[in-house]
Formats: C-alpha cells, structure tokens, sequence
C-alpha cells in the first residue's frame, strides 16, 4: 500500500483541507494533490495545490491525468447556500463531477473512487423512513438530495466503465467552526424558527469526523455507500435553547416570512435545511462503524453545544491611514 497517489478534489474548503492534512499523515499515501477553486484553509506540508475554476474543464483534466492517481477522493461539492446561491451551487457541482471524475476515469494507474454524498440522497417524502440505511431507497425530495443523487450516479458509471471501486460516504450537515453551512447559520441567529407542530430530531456531524471517515475509506478502497452519522439527536427547539436563541415557533405560511427575513439576515433556509426542520434528518450509521472501522468522536449533541461556542467573525474597522 505503501507510495499510493490520492487526488483530493474540494481541498480548498475546510472539509477538503481537513481530508488533505489526515491524508499527509497517513504512511501508506505517497504522493498527494489537490485542486479547488480557493486555495486550502490552513498550510498543508506536502500536498500539490491546484488552483483551477470548475469551468475550466481542460485544465482539470490536464491535471488530474497528469498525476495519475491510485485514489480520488472527491469533496468538491457546494451545498445550496453554504458558499454559492443554490442555483450556482448545482452548477458549480455537476461542473467538477463531470470533469474531475470523468478525468480520473482516463488514468491508468485509478483503483478507488470515494465521493462525498449527503443523507438527502434518501428524501423525506410522506412515508419516508425515518431512519434510513444505505439499502433505503434512492428517494430524493430537495435540490441537494438530488444533487448527490447524480453525484453517485456519474461515479456508478464511471466505475463500471473502467472496472473501479466507488464508495460513496453519504453525510449528515456537516458542522465545524469554519464550514460555511446554513443550518449552522441558521442555528446562530437570535432567533432561531421551529416547527410548531412537529418539531422532528436531525443529527448532524462534526467536520474532523467526516474527515477522518473519508481518509479510512481512501484507506480501505470503500466500494459501497456509507451513512456518516453521529449518535444521538436534537431537534430546533432543543437546539435553540442550549445556545440561549429566541425559539420562534411557526406554522403554515409563517414560513415563508420567516424564510425572507433569514434571507435577508444572512442566513438563507434553502429547500434540504428547511425539510429537515420540518419532517427531520436522521440515519442508521451502524455501517460506519463496521465497514470503516469509525465512530464520531462528537454526538451530535455535543456538536451542537460546541455550535454556539465557535467564535463569529468580528469585524474589525480600518485602519485611518496617517500621513
């Protein structure tokens, strides 16, 4: 296993960044690069950084061929309102899966694909599951589940073109001090909207655990989806309560209000975050512990508690120049 080249695709975000920095300390990776838009969010040691726009599909290709990678690890994904508009984010995403994967497709020396994937991907359509597995069906009821959905569905094909691996790790929201999420936004505001008349539970996980998961199935060669979940539960009011927020209970159209004004405040609901506060986001993790060999190190509690603890940005004036 030892000198086995990984490709990371997304290393500039801070889940990328983290996969990249666990990855250069793994022994049997050799050579290790990396491409995204924005350059990664903390110094990395030994990892090739390319900065190249997702629309620049000759460049991508020309750079990923060129390294010839053993293992892809694709986390160039924008969830809808997290760094792009929703619209721009499908984009920004069905750009980079078609080219970066579709590049790793023509490398010689590719074995293993493992692509980032969400716990949208089952949908929460009436009757849905409420705590679905990985052998659920595909169901998707928001944008963002129907954009993982397609993600899976490119690596499927490419895998059974070029006779590779394809895992898929399907995340609950990803939280951590610096990742852009809209559920977390949404959390930090005063106040914070609930459902009054459900109310559901949705687990999230930390961004050091969803990192570590993708390092053990690069590690592993995953050949199958696996849902990355940390344990426990907590619903919007429960949330708001631990972080000391206003608890703002709505009903019917009150939604659509509430969806304006936390647009207008800096924190969009898009579509997925607004389904789960409405009808909930669980899954069964059960695989990630005996595929992956994994557990978080968070419950989904903690990562909450830890939520209202992070520090917000502080804007800081500028300097009068003095002549």
């Amino acid at each position: 296993m030892g000198g086995r080249r990984v490709f990371v695709s997304g290393v500039g975000g801070e889940l990328g960044t983290l996969v990249a920095s666990l990855l250069e300390a793994e022994d049997w990776v050799g050579a290790l690069s990396g491409i995204d838009a924005d350059p990664p969010r903390r110094r990395l040691n030994r990892t090739v950084f390319h900065r190249i726009h997702p629309d620049e599909h000759d460049r991508i290709v020309d750079t990923v061929v060129k390294f010839n990678p053993h293992v892809l690890v694709h986390v160039g994904v924008w969830e809808p309102d997290a760094r792009a508009a929703p619209y721009d984010a499908a984009a920004l995403t069905d750009q980079a899966a078609t080219s970066i994967i579709g590049a790793a497709a023509e490398c010689s020396a590719l074995e293993h694909v493992i692509v980032r994937s969400g716990i949208e991907i089952y949908g929460r359509s009436r009757g849905a599951l409420t705590r679905p597995s990985e052998s659920a069906p595909i169901q998707p009821t928001s944008d963002w589940g129907r954009t993982v959905a397609a993600i899976e569905r490119t690596a499927a094909q490419v895998g059974e073109r070029v006779g590779v691996t394809i895992g898929a790790l399907r995340l609950a929201p990803v939280l951590g001090p610096h990742v852009p999420s809209p559920l977390g936004r949404l959390l930090r505001m005063p106040a914070v909207p609930f459902s009054l008349l459900a109310d559901p539970p949705f687990a999230v996980i930390e961004d050091r655990d969803a990192a570590r998961a993708f390092v053990a199935a690069a590690r592993l060669g995953l050949a199958e989806p696996v849902n990355i979940v940390a344990p426990g539960a907590i619903t919007a009011l429960q949330a708001a309560r631990r972080g000391r927020r206003i608890p703002v209970p709505l009903v019917g159209p009150d939604w659509r209000i509430a969806r304006t004004l936390s647009h207008l405040a800096g924190a969009p609901i898009p579509d997925h975050v607004a389904e789960a506060l409405h009808r909930g986001r669980l899954a069964d993790n059960t695989r990630m512990r005996t595929l992956l060999g994994v557990e978080a190190q968070t419950s989904t509690t903690e990562v909450i508690d830890r939520l209202y603890h992070w520090p917000s940005v502080v804007r800081q004036p500028a300097r009068v120049q003095v002549a």
